[in-house]
């Protein structure tokens, strides 16, 4: 079999999504992937509800952002991929909830391998609201890796 041409990995800023970015940049260099897609899903938000966000959510507060927050993760996650050897980086910042974003951007590449860390899969707040790991493995169209970044 060869390795996957291309892969799309999500990316919301905290430093779990930035390990499962880690290992798509890994999986693309040894893969001789044509194309890696990272995508961030936003929501636009004021900057007083991004301050208020980070009083009640703490470390949590990542995923409440607007357009530039969602420009700065990219960089970030694109720089990382760099690093682990990717080739061909494609960055996408689109507004949207996670899962949905995902499945679309996978649809839109002909993505053959979806990546996604794992936070979120067993936690309180991702079994009452369900976790972007979870509903990526069961609504994706493609091989979908969800990376142990916790």
């Amino acid at each position: 079999m060869s390795g996957y041409q291309t892969i799309v990995v999500g990316t919301d800023g905290s430093e779990t999504s930035l390990k499962a970015v880690d290992r798509a940049g890994q999986i693309a260099r040894v893969g001789s992937a044509t194309k890696l897609v990272i995508v961030c899903a936003y929501v636009p938000a004021e900057p007083r509800d991004v301050d208020r966000a980070q009083d009640i959510l703490g470390e949590d507060a990542y995923q409440v952002v607007g357009s530039t927050p969602a420009e700065d993760t990219l960089r970030t996650a694109a720089d990382r991929a760099k690093a682990a050897g990717a080739g061909n980086i494609e960055t996408v910042a689109v507004r949207g909830e996670p899962v949905r974003v995902l499945m679309s951007a996978s649809k839109k590449h002909r993505a053959e391998l979806l990546v996604v860390g794992n936070r979120g899969l067993n936690t309180l707040a991702g079994r009452i609201l369900g976790s972007v790991p979870s509903a990526v493995t069961h609504r994706a169209e493609c091989d979908v890796l969800v990376v142990h970044t916790t």
